[in-house]
């Protein structure tokens, strides 16, 4: 895999954090209850910071982790960060009441068990007493996303204790404070404090260990001590006296073997060094003897003098100073050497001049000075030397963050309210919010201006453009205050460089090359003969002219035109046509001869095309193959989990994926100055044209390319139930930012170590740049992976998903399948079903080329076959189903089918799919239509059974009942008596729709079979006087069906009373436990006349439950005689006499209970009467009296 491009020597300035917003600092006050110093000296703000012993080792809790501070009035600001894992409770604000703080008053130390801050105002010293980041987590491995700060328990400690603050003594009658400190912990634990006195001389505060009792002490170290042992011989005019220029200006301190070293720069511009442990100043050095051509800078009073000190184990201890004189500055590294006797002195190393801007802040390490300064103009200026290696004293440049422009170019076609976030992180203020309020306050600024009530559509543009540019303006003053330099962190453990600001810390990265060539300021691109873009030295010239070329046309394009070109790559027009518009406007506002300028050096390169192929060869972040790790890392749990943090933080996120905004920003310009230099090119002679038409096409892909990536950078993020249950302010912003964090990060860091020898160290710049290169191939759209989409996809960014797409589709030749299927996702989660269905269906002819959608069906280990198509087809259509879209689904499975021609099994589905949809829809026809054509019995039945049944449920028979069912007749029959043996008679018609569909086919006989089936079921499972009356209806509607069969064929088979209907598919000739059963040979068979007696005894029940009703729970299934005894004992008479003479019976239990009604009602009283009457009523005389025996019954009734 293609690593990182090479690196230049130059950084850049990468604005990824800012510091946290005022929220989020606790405040906590110390009141030493002093008064201010009179004379109301203003201290500058001044900032610096610390990094942990263990900040570069990999295994360490302490690992890529610092703490920063700033300091204004009396208020110090203390910040601990990690790169790896988010620290909580970690900032602090201290207001020491009354007591400005000095410049660089903050001092940090680390013991085994603590980190000591020791701090110094113009009055007091105070030291705060911190547990190690070792002693809060005792575990080696740490797998939490986030840490408590050392800072916690701050607010806990008592800083106003004694042991732990003390008041500066100052002599009688002065008022000034001390001018420079330094301060430090010695070996057994006690807190020293160095001061520079006003009058002269250090004075040293000592505190007691904070585990031991004591009481501060005081030591001032005087110019009479170094002077005691020539006092026999000097003259007393010169003994002992104190001077100004004895007033130190800058202190710095170090401890060797079992002295401390304090080293003071003096305001008479010497360098004088003191032994602690002796009180003796050991050495004394002008250090304008360092200065050549110091004329009238040694009678005047240094000021803005500098001292710093770095040490190494091969170099030992080495003192940089900067001395300030007027008109231009100068560094002068010096190493400490230790002679005989206890005696010193300086080697000079290295005399570097500064640039005359105003010194704010310089570092050094052992082999480099890092200076930052402010120019004429209040910008921001950084710069890096090797003070032991530099060509010609060459300082190396440090690209820092413009400042924003003063105007923003708003187009015909944009709205003047256009917001961007920034970094800084808002905790109590939605971004939403924050935007209606800076609305609503610019639109009522607006509105109380006017004065006129109408205005033309321009006009009111023009106001609003006027009126939120004021807005903007305001914003810049607040972001110029923010950005005002105070100073820089050196890591000596990871060589990362940061740079502190009044409202936010920046982090410097190595410049590329491509980005180092374009950025480079004039003077230092016309020295440069050499570029590591190529080792051709021929094409090394050129290309170096090409980009001279370049820088040429970056000035020259209007800021008008600088837009429309970004405008026509945001809207995907053709970027050469726009560069031909750039040129064409360049041509005809060519006042100062530029383009003229620009042929001219065109014409001393040799060989263009190989100077263009060799940039954007450099700017290439193709590869070959998906980003994934080696392997696994063959390493031990501690270091795999150290990995998995590493560089994880909300600010490490931020500043890769800032790293890699603004690295697609600078190479969107270059291609954008190259596209235009081209289309130049395309203007000269026919040779020069033939040869770089050759490259336009890499030119525009990476133009392309380069924008989606910047594009994507700042493209931020929207609520989605994914997000919002974790969403928090340091949760990440933009699209890359939760890419890198969810996805990306861990892949890169694998990567990056399978690749490396050890793991002990972590490298900043080195680590950084492959960081950010990888990340940047992970996004590249040419390359084969495709992380970036799934990770959106994956977190419901749809809105930024179809943007992503829409970015690359017209140029993109990678993934084109998988991006379709992506954006189809979009379409279904907004609701646009049939853009959706088209995007899947142009996605399907890829299924085979691409390893997403290979992946997707479960193919990517098994061999790619025909069937991946119909897996995702499968895919899909689960897809569609999950949203509710039955109608696609359909559509998309009978085009699948075509798919399907060589496998039932997958037609079987699909036909099933189909059916069930249709069937859901109501589409009753197309669903049996589906049926019929499914290939696979077993699921055809399956899909007959749920037609039968869910066609019933909606009271749909007449489309069940005629459908012609062509080799399905038997299975429908059998579906529906099994239906309707199975399930309750009263609450489903399963017997009156196989009687429906029987009727409707002719087939009487077995219409009059299942209605006599249903009327026998009636009889024995439903004994009410509802289910006695359906009985009735049933045994009529099977005597009309015989009655519609000649004769001859009027008859059918009995059903069977036993299980066997009750256990559907029930074999006929074996039980349950598998033996034979005893099957009766005997069949019942019923014609028309047996069925008019079961009629005739239907209705006798019925009849009998009419006027008796708690009758009917027995009658349903009395036989013939029963049924006359029961219809005697209720008075129906009539109706006994019938079904005796239908069924041949005897009269005489009719006349023996006519008897006994007639003797029970001779002896009864009026109550017997009134029964009487009511039997009689129910039975007609004229049909009862038909016999001899009758009327004898009758007579005698009359005359009694």
């Amino acid at each position: 895999v293609k690593m990182a491009a090479v690196l230049e020597r130059s950084f850049i300035e990468i604005c990824g954090f800012e510091r946290e917003t005022l929220p989020r600092f606790r405040e906590i006050t110390v009141n030493p209850g002093l008064n201010a110093l009179p004379g109301g000296v203003k201290y500058p703000d001044s900032a610096g910071g610390f990094h942990y012993e263990e900040s570069g080792k990999l295994l360490s809790i302490t690992s890529n982790r610092c703490i920063h501070w700033s300091t204004s009035g009396d208020t110090v600001q203390l910040v601990e960060q990690s790169l790896d894992t988010n620290l909580l409770n970690n900032a602090v604000k201290l207001k020491i009441t009354h007591c400005p703080l000095l410049p660089g008053g903050v001092h940090i130390q680390e013991t085994l068990n603590n980190v000591i801050i020791l701090i110094v105002t113009n009055q007091t010293v105070h030291r705060l007493v911190l547990p190690h980041p070792t002693r809060m987590y005792r575990s080696e491995l740490v797998t939490e996303l986030q840490m408590q700060s050392i800072f916690t328990d701050v607010g806990k400690l008592s800083l106003q204790d004694p042991a732990h603050s003390a008041v500066i003594p100052s002599p009688v009658g002065q008022t000034a404070g001390p001018t420079a400190s330094a301060a430090w912990l010695s070996h057994q634990g006690e807190a020293h404090y160095a001061l520079a006195s006003p009058a002269g001389g250090i004075l040293v505060i000592t505190l007691p260990p904070h585990d031991t009792q004591g009481s501060m002490t005081v030591l001032e170290l005087k110019r009479s001590s170094v002077m005691q042992r020539l006092a026999g011989w000097m003259p007393t005019a010169i003994r002992g006296e104190q001077s100004p220029g004895d007033l130190a200006l800058s202190l710095a301190v170090r401890e060797l073997e079992d002295d401390t070293f304090i080293f003071a720069l003096c305001q008479d511009h010497k360098l004088r060094m003191w032994s602690f442990r002796d009180q003796v100043c050991l050495m004394e050095t002008d250090m304008l003897e360092y200065m050549p051509a110091c004329r009238g800078v040694k009678g005047s009073p240094g000021q803005g003098h500098r001292l710093r000190l770095a040490f190494s184990p091969s170099t030992g201890l080495c003192l940089a100073v900067y001395l300030a004189v007027p008109s231009r500055g100068q560094f002068t590294v010096l190493q400490l050497v230790a002679t005989d006797n206890n005696r010193y002195s300086l080697d000079h190393i290295s005399s570097l001049f500064a640039t005359q801007e105003t010194l704010v802040d310089f570092a050094l390490t052992s082999t480099d000075i890092w200076g930052l300064w402010l120019d004429d103009t209040n910008q921001t200026v950084v710069k890096y030397i090797n003070f032991e290696h530099s060509t010609a004293g060459q300082w190396n440049q440090v690209f820092v963050q413009p400042a924003p422009e003063e105007e923003v170019h708003i187009g015909a076609d944009q709205d003047p309210r256009i917001y961007r976030r920034g970094t800084e992180r808002i905790a109590d203020l939605p971004w939403e919010t924050l935007k209606k309020e800076v609305t609503v306050a610019v639109e009522n600024e607006l509105q109380s201006s006017v004065t006129e009530f109408e205005f033309s559509q321009e006009e009111y543009r023009q106001l609003q453009v006027e009126f939120w540019s004021k807005f903007y303006a305001c914003c810049l003053q607040y972001q110029e205050a923010l950005a005002t330099p105070l100073g820089l962190l050196l890591n000596p453990h990871t060589h990362m460089v940061c740079l502190l600001k009044k409202g936010f810390v920046s982090f410097l990265l190595p410049c590329f090359a491509v980005d180092h060539l374009y950025l480079s300021f004039d003077e230092y691109l016309f020295s440069e003969e050499e570029t590591p873009v190529t080792e051709d030295p021929e094409v090394s010239r050129d290309v170096l002219q090409l980009v001279q070329c370049l820088r040429l046309v970056s000035d020259a394009v209007p800021g008008d035109m600088a837009y429309e070109m970004e405008k026509a790559l945001e809207h995907l027009q053709s970027p050469e046509r726009a560069a031909e518009m750039v040129l064409e406007n360049l041509l005809a506002n060519d006042n100062e001869n530029v383009i003229e300028d620009i042929q001219n050096k065109l014409q001393d390169i040799r060989n263009p095309v190989s100077a263009m192929a060799a940039l954007i060869r450099e700017m290439d972040l193709e590869t070959d193959s998906e980003p994934r790790g080696e392997g696994p890392l063959t390493t031990g749990l501690s270091v795999r989990i150290s990995l998995s943090q590493l560089y994880g933080s909300s600010v490490a996120v931020a500043v890769i994926c800032q790293a890699v905004c603004q690295m697609a920003m600078t190479r969107v310009l270059f291609c954008r100055d190259l596209l235009i230099l081209q289309q130049l090119y395309l203007r000269l002679g026919d040779n020069v044209r033939t040869h770089t038409h050759c490259a336009q096409s890499y030119i525009l892909q990476h133009v392309n390319t380069y924008a989606n990536l910047q594009h994507l950078s700042v493209l931020e993020l929207s609520d989605s139930p994914a997000l919002a249950s974790n969403r928090s302010v340091l949760s990440p912003q933009t699209v890359v930012e939760l890419f890198y964090q969810s996805v990306a990060r861990k892949a890169i860091i694998t990567q990056i170590y399978s690749q490396q020898q050890s793991t002990a160290l972590l490298h900043w710049p080195q680590m950084v740049s492959s960081v950010v290169t990888l990340l940047a191939q992970q996004l590249w759209p040419n390359n084969p992976g495709f992380q970036f989409p799934e990770c959106l996809m994956g977190n419901c960014q749809y809105t930024q998903l179809q943007e992503y797409v829409r970015l690359i589709g017209p140029w993109c030749q990678v993934n084109v399948g998988s991006c379709r299927f992506m954006l189809g996702q979009c379409y279904l989660a907004n609701g646009e079903g049939q853009k959706a269905l088209q995007c899947f269906q142009e996605a399907a002819t890829e299924v085979e080329k691409e390893e997403f959608l290979l992946r997707l069906t479960g193919a990517e280990e098994e061999e790619v076959t025909a069937a991946s198509r119909l897996q995702y087809y499968n895919k899909v259509l689960r897809l569609l189903e999950d949203v509710g879209l039955p109608e696609l689904v359909i559509h998309l499975a009978t085009l699948a089918i075509t798919e399907a021609v060589n496998d039932p099994r997958s037609q079987a589905a699909l036909w099933t799919r189909i059916f069930k949809h249709h069937l859901d829809l109501g589409h009753n026809s197309q669903a049996y239509e589906a049926l019929t054509q499914n290939p696979d019995s077993s699921r055809q039945l399956d899909c007959l059974r749920q037609l039968v049944v869910v066609l019933c449920e909606r009271s749909q028979l007449q489309d069940l009942v005629q459908f012609s069912y062509v080799n399905l007749h038997d299975e429908v029959v059998s579906i529906i008596e099994s239906r309707a043996r199975a399930v309750d008679l009263m609450s489903h018609n399963y017997y009156e729709l196989l009687y429906a569909f029987h009727i409707n086919r002719h087939n009487y006989r077995k219409a009059g079979t299942v209605m006599f089936e249903y009327g026998m079921r009636l009889g024995r499972e439903v004994r009410t006087q509802l289910g006695l009356q359906k009985q009735v209806n049933c045994y009529l509607a099977s005597l009309n069906c015989l009655r519609l069969i000649r004769p001859d064929y009027a008859w059918i088979v009995q059903p069977s009373s036993g299980a066997v209907y009750e256990r559907p598919g029930a074999s006929p000739k074996r039980n349950y436990d598998g033996e034979f059963a005893t099957v009766s040979g005997q069949i019942d068979i019923l014609e028309l006349k047996d069925l008019q007696k079961e009629y005739a005894l239907a209705r006798s029940r019925l009849n009998l439950a009419q006027h008796h009703p708690p009758s009917a729970a027995i009658a349903g299934s009395a036989s013939a005689v029963e049924m006359v005894s029961l219809l005697v004992q209720t008075g129906l008479f009539d109706c006994a006499l019938s079904l005796c003479q239908t069924f041949k019976l005897s009269l005489t239990p009719i006349f023996e209970g006519l008897a006994f009604k007639c003797i029970k009602l001779q002896y009864g009283g009026e109550e017997s009467q009134n029964e009487a009457w009511n039997w009689l009523a129910a039975n007609q005389l004229s049909t009862i009296v038909t016999t001899k025996e009758s009327r004898l019954v009758v007579l005698n009734l009359t005359t009694s």
